[in-house]
């Protein structure tokens, strides 16, 4: 078997990894994410907590009548699954191919609402 240089060369991945969890917006930058806990129910290492809050006219995050206020995964006890990923209603929680998340501090694994939103899409 050929020997893979990483991390100057990469081996491609299988075409159903899941790694990283990211939180997904809508085009136009409300997040997809409605507050509904399926994912942390679904979930079988129970490692995602969900607490939501009503939208109000003057401040709305979501399409729906609630967001989530806080969205944290502990990945150190994830088990990379995808349940939260089929769970999900409205599509907000997707697991992408980053799968460098390689760190020396604990602390660092609990990934909050932060870390997994994805960035708001340039206005044009």
């Amino acid at each position: 078997k050929a020997t893979i240089s990483y991390p100057e060369e990469r081996r491609e991945q299988f075409t159903r990894t899941r790694w990283r969890h990211v939180l997904t917006r809508h085009e136009d930058g409300l997040e997809r994410c409605i507050g509904c806990s399926l994912c942390a129910g679904a979930c079988p290492a129970k490692c995602i907590n969900v607490e939501a809050s009503e939208n109000t006219e003057t401040d709305r995050k979501s399409p729906g009548e609630r967001y989530a206020t806080r969205y944290e995964i502990n990945l150190l006890r994830c088990i990379f699954c995808g349940y939260c990923q089929e769970a999900c209603p409205t599509g907000a929680i997707v697991l992408r191919k980053d799968f460098e998340l390689a760190n020396y501090n604990r602390e660092h694994f609990i990934f909050t609402k932060e870390m997994l939103l994805e960035p708001k899409p340039l206005k044009q």
